[in-house]
Protein backbone atom coordinates (compact mmCIF):
# COMPACT_ATOMS: atom_id res chain seq x y z
CA UNK A 1 0.00 0.00 0.00
CA UNK A 2 0.92 3.67 0.00
CA UNK A 3 1.39 5.78 2.58
CA UNK A 4 1.03 9.59 2.87
CA UNK A 5 1.46 12.39 2.35
CA UNK A 6 0.23 11.97 -1.37
CA UNK A 7 2.34 14.95 -2.27
CA UNK A 8 3.41 14.98 -6.12
CA UNK A 9 6.61 17.40 -7.26
CA UNK A 10 5.75 19.42 -9.02
CA UNK A 11 6.72 18.95 -12.78
CA UNK A 12 9.99 20.97 -13.60
CA UNK A 13 10.23 23.24 -17.07
CA UNK A 14 12.04 20.53 -19.38
CA UNK A 15 9.15 18.52 -18.63
CA UNK A 16 6.20 21.05 -19.23
CA UNK A 17 8.04 21.42 -22.56
CA UNK A 18 8.54 18.77 -23.69
CA UNK A 19 5.06 18.23 -23.27
CA UNK A 20 3.79 21.01 -24.90
CA UNK A 21 6.03 19.45 -28.14
CA UNK A 22 4.29 16.41 -27.74
CA UNK A 23 1.38 17.91 -27.73
CA UNK A 24 2.15 19.68 -31.42
CA UNK A 25 2.82 16.38 -33.09
CA UNK A 26 -0.84 15.70 -34.31
CA UNK A 27 -0.94 18.84 -35.90
CA UNK A 28 2.75 18.37 -37.69
CA UNK A 29 1.52 14.76 -38.51
CA UNK A 30 -1.32 16.27 -40.38
CA UNK A 31 0.54 18.56 -41.94
CA UNK A 32 3.10 16.19 -43.51
CA UNK A 33 -0.11 14.16 -44.23
CA UNK A 34 -1.18 16.66 -46.85
CA UNK A 35 1.73 19.20 -47.57
CA UNK A 36 4.62 16.47 -47.47
CA UNK A 37 7.49 15.85 -45.28
CA UNK A 38 9.26 19.25 -45.78
CA UNK A 39 7.67 20.89 -42.70
CA UNK A 40 9.96 18.29 -40.77
CA UNK A 41 12.85 19.89 -42.33
CA UNK A 42 11.81 23.07 -41.44
CA UNK A 43 11.55 21.60 -37.71
CA UNK A 44 14.72 20.48 -37.76
CA UNK A 45 16.56 23.60 -39.10
CA UNK A 46 14.83 25.82 -36.52
CA UNK A 47 15.55 23.05 -33.68
CA UNK A 48 19.45 22.98 -34.90
CA UNK A 49 19.89 26.71 -34.54
CA UNK A 50 17.62 27.44 -31.78
CA UNK A 51 20.23 24.92 -29.93
CA UNK A 52 22.99 26.73 -31.54
CA UNK A 53 22.30 30.16 -30.42
CA UNK A 54 21.06 29.38 -27.18
CA UNK A 55 24.51 28.02 -26.37
CA UNK A 56 26.02 30.82 -28.06
CA UNK A 57 24.32 33.74 -25.84
CA UNK A 58 24.68 31.52 -22.43
CA UNK A 59 28.61 31.10 -23.84
CA UNK A 60 28.15 35.25 -23.89
CA UNK A 61 26.27 35.88 -21.04
CA UNK A 62 28.82 33.39 -18.81
CA UNK A 63 25.68 31.41 -17.95
CA UNK A 64 26.18 27.40 -17.23
CA UNK A 65 25.23 25.73 -20.48
CA UNK A 66 23.35 22.01 -19.85
CA UNK A 67 20.75 23.58 -17.22
CA UNK A 68 19.20 26.07 -19.85
CA UNK A 69 19.96 23.78 -22.99
CA UNK A 70 17.43 21.25 -21.93
CA UNK A 71 15.38 22.40 -20.67
CA UNK A 72 13.51 22.64 -23.72
CA UNK A 73 12.22 25.90 -24.27
CA UNK A 74 14.92 26.96 -27.13
CA UNK A 75 13.24 24.07 -28.64
CA UNK A 76 9.87 25.01 -28.04
CA UNK A 77 10.62 28.43 -29.94
CA UNK A 78 12.54 27.08 -33.18
CA UNK A 79 8.83 24.62 -33.59
CA UNK A 80 7.07 27.56 -33.00
CA UNK A 81 8.37 29.69 -35.82
CA UNK A 82 8.98 26.57 -38.17
CA UNK A 83 5.42 25.78 -38.09
CA UNK A 84 4.50 29.38 -38.43
CA UNK A 85 6.02 29.90 -42.05
CA UNK A 86 5.75 28.10 -45.11
CA UNK A 87 7.22 25.15 -45.63
CA UNK A 88 9.17 25.01 -48.43
CA UNK A 89 10.95 27.85 -46.83
CA UNK A 90 14.51 28.66 -47.96
CA UNK A 91 16.98 27.00 -44.83
CA UNK A 92 18.24 30.85 -44.42
CA UNK A 93 15.16 32.27 -43.72
CA UNK A 94 14.19 29.44 -40.83
CA UNK A 95 17.98 29.70 -39.19
CA UNK A 96 17.18 33.47 -39.81
CA UNK A 97 13.76 34.29 -38.02
CA UNK A 98 15.04 31.48 -35.17
CA UNK A 99 18.59 32.89 -34.34
CA UNK A 100 16.85 36.10 -33.80
CA UNK A 101 14.08 35.12 -31.68
CA UNK A 102 16.30 33.10 -29.35
CA UNK A 103 19.01 35.88 -29.67
CA UNK A 104 17.15 39.31 -29.32
CA UNK A 105 14.34 38.55 -28.18
CA UNK A 106 15.12 35.91 -25.54
CA UNK A 107 18.22 36.76 -24.37
CA UNK A 108 18.89 40.50 -24.65
CA UNK A 109 15.78 40.69 -22.34
CA UNK A 110 17.65 38.12 -19.59
CA UNK A 111 17.09 34.85 -21.05
CA UNK A 112 13.91 32.60 -19.80
CA UNK A 113 11.34 34.05 -17.78
CA UNK A 114 12.67 37.81 -18.28
CA UNK A 115 11.27 37.78 -21.91
CA UNK A 116 8.26 40.47 -22.21
CA UNK A 117 7.75 38.89 -25.70
CA UNK A 118 7.37 35.52 -27.31
CA UNK A 119 10.69 34.82 -29.12
CA UNK A 120 8.73 32.80 -31.98
CA UNK A 121 6.46 35.47 -32.37
CA UNK A 122 8.68 38.15 -33.02
CA UNK A 123 11.05 36.08 -34.85
CA UNK A 124 8.16 35.62 -37.15
CA UNK A 125 7.38 39.21 -37.89
CA UNK A 126 11.03 40.12 -38.20
CA UNK A 127 10.74 37.44 -41.47
CA UNK A 128 7.01 38.74 -42.48
CA UNK A 129 7.78 42.69 -42.58
CA UNK A 130 11.67 42.11 -43.87
CA UNK A 131 11.17 38.80 -46.52
CA UNK A 132 7.20 39.26 -47.38
CA UNK A 133 7.92 37.71 -50.96
CA UNK A 134 9.53 34.31 -49.15
CA UNK A 135 6.62 34.28 -46.47
CA UNK A 136 3.95 33.76 -49.11
CA UNK A 137 5.01 30.64 -51.22
CA UNK A 138 3.11 28.09 -48.78
CA UNK A 139 2.34 24.50 -50.22
CA UNK A 140 -0.54 23.70 -52.07
CA UNK A 141 -2.39 20.36 -50.39
CA UNK A 142 -2.02 16.81 -52.12
CA UNK A 143 -4.45 16.25 -54.86
CA UNK A 144 -5.46 20.25 -55.27
CA UNK A 145 -3.16 20.73 -58.43
CA UNK A 146 -2.43 17.30 -59.33
CA UNK A 147 1.46 17.87 -59.05
CA UNK A 148 3.52 16.76 -56.02
CA UNK A 149 6.86 17.72 -55.34
CA UNK A 150 9.00 14.42 -53.92
CA UNK A 151 10.89 14.82 -50.62
CA UNK A 152 14.15 15.20 -52.68
CA UNK A 153 13.28 17.57 -54.95
CA UNK A 154 12.07 19.86 -51.64
CA UNK A 155 15.24 19.38 -49.85
CA UNK A 156 16.74 20.24 -53.34
CA UNK A 157 14.35 23.69 -53.80
CA UNK A 158 15.05 24.28 -49.77
CA UNK A 159 18.95 24.22 -49.75
CA UNK A 160 19.52 25.23 -53.51
CA UNK A 161 16.54 27.13 -54.60
CA UNK A 162 16.39 24.66 -57.74
CA UNK A 163 12.90 22.71 -58.78
CA UNK A 164 12.41 20.42 -61.49
CA UNK A 165 12.65 21.59 -64.73
CA UNK A 166 9.28 20.89 -65.84
CA UNK A 167 8.14 22.43 -62.26
CA UNK A 168 7.36 26.16 -61.44
CA UNK A 169 6.72 27.66 -57.82
CA UNK A 170 3.24 28.93 -58.75
CA UNK A 171 1.92 25.65 -59.77
CA UNK A 172 2.79 23.82 -56.42
CA UNK A 173 2.64 26.80 -54.10
CA UNK A 174 -0.50 29.02 -53.38
CA UNK A 175 -1.83 31.92 -51.24
CA UNK A 176 -3.30 30.97 -47.60
CA UNK A 177 -6.85 30.18 -47.75
CA UNK A 178 -7.22 33.48 -45.31
CA UNK A 179 -5.22 35.35 -47.98
CA UNK A 180 -7.27 34.18 -50.64
CA UNK A 181 -10.44 34.91 -49.38
CA UNK A 182 -9.23 39.02 -48.17
CA UNK A 183 -7.91 39.41 -51.78
CA UNK A 184 -11.01 38.29 -53.89
CA UNK A 185 -13.32 39.99 -51.11
CA UNK A 186 -11.15 43.08 -52.52
CA UNK A 187 -12.18 42.40 -55.82
CA UNK A 188 -15.50 42.14 -55.03
CA UNK A 189 -16.53 38.56 -54.79
CA UNK A 190 -18.94 37.71 -51.95
CA UNK A 191 -17.74 34.66 -49.74
CA UNK A 192 -20.31 32.23 -50.83
CA UNK A 193 -18.32 32.01 -54.16
CA UNK A 194 -15.14 32.63 -52.79
CA UNK A 195 -15.62 29.43 -50.66
CA UNK A 196 -16.52 27.29 -53.15
CA UNK A 197 -13.18 27.37 -54.73
CA UNK A 198 -10.89 24.50 -54.95
CA UNK A 199 -9.01 25.41 -51.95
CA UNK A 200 -11.34 25.42 -49.19
CA UNK A 201 -12.61 22.51 -47.71
CA UNK A 202 -15.74 22.11 -44.94
CA UNK A 203 -14.83 24.58 -42.57
CA UNK A 204 -12.06 26.11 -43.72
CA UNK A 205 -9.17 25.42 -46.16
CA UNK A 206 -8.35 21.83 -47.69
CA UNK A 207 -5.49 20.63 -45.43
CA UNK A 208 -4.52 23.57 -43.11
CA UNK A 209 -8.28 22.79 -41.24
CA UNK A 210 -6.94 19.31 -40.19
CA UNK A 211 -4.04 20.61 -39.72
CA UNK A 212 -5.69 23.01 -36.96
CA UNK A 213 -7.89 20.06 -36.02
CA UNK A 214 -4.69 18.16 -35.07
CA UNK A 215 -3.24 21.22 -32.87
CA UNK A 216 -6.60 21.34 -30.99
CA UNK A 217 -6.26 17.86 -30.23
CA UNK A 218 -3.02 18.85 -28.65
CA UNK A 219 -4.64 21.54 -26.74
CA UNK A 220 -7.10 19.49 -25.48
CA UNK A 221 -4.12 16.49 -24.24
CA UNK A 222 -2.34 19.55 -22.36
CA UNK A 223 -5.83 20.65 -20.88
CA UNK A 224 -6.33 17.37 -19.40
CA UNK A 225 -2.62 17.14 -18.51
CA UNK A 226 -3.25 20.36 -16.96
CA UNK A 227 -0.22 21.90 -18.71
CA UNK A 228 -2.40 25.07 -19.85
CA UNK A 229 -5.21 25.89 -17.93
CA UNK A 230 -9.01 26.69 -19.78
CA UNK A 231 -8.89 30.26 -19.68
CA UNK A 232 -6.71 31.47 -21.73
CA UNK A 233 -8.11 29.02 -24.94
CA UNK A 234 -11.47 28.92 -24.55
CA UNK A 235 -11.95 33.03 -23.91
CA UNK A 236 -9.59 33.59 -26.85
CA UNK A 237 -11.68 30.87 -28.88
CA UNK A 238 -15.05 32.41 -27.76
CA UNK A 239 -14.45 35.54 -28.25
CA UNK A 240 -13.14 35.05 -31.86
CA UNK A 241 -16.14 33.22 -32.49
CA UNK A 242 -18.40 35.49 -30.69
CA UNK A 243 -17.46 38.56 -32.89
CA UNK A 244 -16.83 36.94 -36.71
CA UNK A 245 -20.25 35.42 -35.49
CA UNK A 246 -21.78 39.07 -35.08
CA UNK A 247 -20.38 40.01 -38.25
CA UNK A 248 -21.01 37.15 -40.39
CA UNK A 249 -24.98 37.78 -39.16
CA UNK A 250 -24.90 40.91 -40.32
CA UNK A 251 -23.60 40.67 -43.41
CA UNK A 252 -22.57 37.07 -44.28
CA UNK A 253 -21.75 38.52 -47.96
CA UNK A 254 -18.97 40.24 -46.65
CA UNK A 255 -17.90 38.52 -43.67
CA UNK A 256 -17.23 35.03 -43.23
CA UNK A 257 -18.42 31.92 -40.58
CA UNK A 258 -16.91 32.40 -37.20
CA UNK A 259 -15.75 27.87 -38.36
CA UNK A 260 -13.38 29.40 -40.43
CA UNK A 261 -11.99 31.68 -38.38
CA UNK A 262 -10.95 28.57 -36.04
CA UNK A 263 -9.91 26.25 -38.44
CA UNK A 264 -7.64 28.98 -40.66
CA UNK A 265 -4.62 30.36 -40.09
CA UNK A 266 -2.61 29.95 -36.78
CA UNK A 267 -5.78 30.78 -35.00
CA UNK A 268 -5.79 26.53 -32.79
CA UNK A 269 -1.94 27.02 -32.73
CA UNK A 270 -2.17 30.47 -30.79
CA UNK A 271 -4.93 29.50 -28.86
CA UNK A 272 -3.34 26.40 -27.14
CA UNK A 273 0.78 27.23 -27.84
CA UNK A 274 1.35 30.86 -28.61
CA UNK A 275 -1.01 32.82 -26.00
CA UNK A 276 -0.47 30.22 -23.18
CA UNK A 277 3.02 31.00 -22.93
CA UNK A 278 3.38 31.88 -19.02
CA UNK A 279 5.99 34.38 -19.62
CA UNK A 280 4.75 37.10 -21.63
CA UNK A 281 1.48 36.33 -20.66
CA UNK A 282 -0.73 38.10 -17.39
CA UNK A 283 -0.23 36.22 -13.63
CA UNK A 284 -3.67 36.45 -12.79
CA UNK A 285 -7.06 35.14 -14.02
CA UNK A 286 -8.99 38.01 -14.65
CA UNK A 287 -6.13 39.26 -17.11
CA UNK A 288 -5.79 36.18 -18.56
CA UNK A 289 -9.44 36.55 -20.01
CA UNK A 290 -8.31 40.29 -20.85
CA UNK A 291 -5.60 39.23 -22.94
CA UNK A 292 -7.10 36.47 -24.46
CA UNK A 293 -10.45 38.22 -25.76
CA UNK A 294 -7.87 41.03 -26.84
CA UNK A 295 -5.94 38.79 -28.57
CA UNK A 296 -8.96 37.39 -30.57
CA UNK A 297 -10.34 40.52 -31.03
CA UNK A 298 -7.16 42.26 -32.49
CA UNK A 299 -6.49 38.61 -34.26
CA UNK A 300 -10.11 39.36 -36.35
CA UNK A 301 -9.42 42.81 -36.96
CA UNK A 302 -6.35 42.42 -38.90
CA UNK A 303 -7.76 39.43 -40.86
CA UNK A 304 -10.56 40.95 -42.23
CA UNK A 305 -8.83 44.93 -42.37
CA UNK A 306 -5.37 44.93 -41.72
CA UNK A 307 -2.55 44.37 -44.26
CA UNK A 308 -1.39 40.62 -43.34
CA UNK A 309 -3.80 37.97 -44.45
CA UNK A 310 -3.68 36.28 -40.28
CA UNK A 311 -3.36 38.38 -37.34
CA UNK A 312 -2.44 35.72 -34.89
CA UNK A 313 1.87 36.86 -34.38
CA UNK A 314 0.97 40.75 -34.27
CA UNK A 315 -1.95 40.08 -31.29
CA UNK A 316 0.49 37.68 -29.66
CA UNK A 317 2.67 40.88 -29.73
CA UNK A 318 0.25 43.44 -29.25
CA UNK A 319 -0.64 42.48 -26.32
CA UNK A 320 2.60 41.56 -24.95
CA UNK A 321 3.02 44.85 -24.31
CA UNK A 322 -0.21 45.52 -22.65
CA UNK A 323 0.64 42.74 -20.38
CA UNK A 324 2.20 44.86 -17.56
CA UNK A 325 -0.73 47.57 -17.59
CA UNK A 326 -3.15 44.40 -17.38
CA UNK A 327 -1.19 43.15 -14.36
CA UNK A 328 -1.44 46.20 -12.42
CA UNK A 329 -5.20 46.33 -13.20
CA UNK A 330 -5.85 42.93 -11.57
CA UNK A 331 -3.89 42.08 -8.95
CA UNK A 332 -6.06 41.63 -5.99
CA UNK A 333 -6.61 43.44 -3.45
CA UNK A 334 -4.30 42.68 -0.22
CA UNK A 335 -5.43 40.80 2.53
CA UNK A 336 -6.10 42.70 5.86
CA UNK A 337 -4.93 45.95 3.57
CA UNK A 338 -7.64 49.06 3.98
CA UNK A 339 -8.16 51.64 0.82
CA UNK A 340 -5.35 53.02 -0.12
CA UNK A 341 -3.01 51.34 2.62
CA UNK A 342 -2.56 55.11 4.70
Amino acid sequence: MWSSPFISAPASVSQIMLRVIFAMVPGIAMYVWFFGPAILVSITLASITALATEALMLKLRNRPLKPFLTDNSALLTGWLLALSIPALAPWWLVVVGTAFGIAVAKHLYGGLGNNPFNPAMVGYAVLIISFPAHMTHWLTPHGLEGIVLSFPDQLNYIFHGILPASTTLDALTTATPLDTLKTQLHLGLPVNEIRDMPIYGHLAGKGTEMVAIGFGLGGLYMLYARIISWHTPVIYLGTLFAIAGLFHLVDPASYVAPTFHWFSGAAMLGAFFIFTDPVGGPTTIKGRVIYSAGAALLTWLIRSYGGFPDGVAFAALLMNICVPLIDTWTQPKVFGRKGDGK
